[in-house]
């Protein structure tokens, strides 16, 4: 079995279709075929069904085709570590970000890892949570942050900060006149909220807080007329007057200050809290001391409140997180 073997596989596997396949690879369709041939005859079974429409992928195939995409990411994190390597770094950690978590709130982080550690080549990569998820289980992330702090085996969670949840709405609204706004009176309005998939864990977290503040007839009445998936999208529905937002305390000063006001809301502890996750298992010395710095930047807030950071596995409620204020910083995020 040779590299081209997989590369070739892959092609096949993914197009379903020898002639697309060989068009990919910039190859004759007949080198193709006796190259998945011999594949097939060394693994001593069949990858693909073929028929008059085309070709299926059995299932071992579609077993094959999982470990095969998992030596081609071993083979690019290779070639990745080997041009840090080249530019002078010593290491890589994989930083996954989900739930559109604001990049200056890893400032500060960011900034001692550099400062303590400029060997250490960190690599920011902004998915969604099952991304984030799969990624720490097959090793193609070392940590990451996202607000859901739903128990997934293999992966332990910390809650590091808490931001406060605070409604947007367009300026010279009626609820402007309450310095914190009741919820009972903000779920009269039509509401804007995050996208349940692209924003997992806020849109979890938010539909909790509605849930343990309002009745079941009040619950059922709320009238959900957008969910954003970019913060801008928000901006334009909310300044336009569709709706009333609930978001993250920390994108107020995203938003133009003539056209959105936000207001903090009445209910005790609304919060938006922030969970740190990595695979269940001996962390490497240079994740630990990334784990190390994200605990000082914790502790080094000036602010009264506490950060709690207290390893919980599973997941427990938190009673006591403080919100942790980051200077802005550009943060450079890749995709996979």
């Amino acid at each position: 079995m040779e590299l081209r073997h997989l590369r070739y596989f892959l092609a096949v596997a993914e197009e379903l279709n020898f002639t697309r396949a060989a068009a990919r690879l910039h190859i004759e369709q007949s080198p193709l075929s006796r190259a998945i041939k011999e594949l097939e005859s060394d693994l001593n079974t069949l990858l693909f069904e073929r028929n008059p429409r085309g070709v299926q992928l059995t299932w071992a195939g579609t077993v094959f085709l999982e470990n095969t995409k998992r030596i081609f990411a071993a083979l690019e994190q290779a070639r990745m570590d080997m041009r840090g390597v080249a530019m002078g770094f010593r290491g890589t950690l994989r930083v996954a970000v989900s739930d559109g978590i604001a990049p200056q709130k890893l400032a500060d982080l960011l900034a001692r890892c550099r400062q303590e550690e400029p060997e250490m080549e960190i690599r920011l990569f902004e998915v969604s949570h099952a991304q984030q998820v799969k990624g720490m289980l097959d090793h193609s992330y070392d940590v990451g942050f996202a607000r859901t702090d739903n128990a997934v085996d293999g992966i332990c969670a910390r809650p590091i900060w808490s931001d406060p949840l605070v409604a947007a709405l367009p300026a010279r609204h009626p609820l402007l006149s309450h310095r914190k706004i009741p919820l009972k009176e903000l779920v009269r309005h039509p509401l804007i909220l995050s996208h349940p998939e692209v924003h997992e864990g806020q849109h979890q977290q938010i539909n909790r807080m509605l849930k343990a503040n309002l009745s079941e007839a009040e619950e059922a009445s709320l009238n959900i007329v957008e969910q954003y998936i970019s913060r801008e999208t928000m901006q334009a529905l909310v300044s336009a007057g569709y709706g009333v937002a609930l978001i993250c305390g920390t994108e107020q000063s995203y938003l133009p200050g003539s056209e959105i006001v936000t207001r903090a809301l009445s209910v005790p502890d609304s919060v938006l809290t922030t969970y740190l996750l990595r695979p269940d298992s001996e962390p490497s010395p240079h994740l630990s001391r990334f784990l190390e710095r994200v605990e000082q930047v914790c502790n080094q807030q000036e602010e009264a409140e506490t950060c709690l950071f207290s390893e919980l596995h599973p997941i427990a409620p938190v009673s006591r997180l403080a919100r942790v204020g980051l200077s802005f910083s550009a943060g450079d995020f890749s995709t996979p």
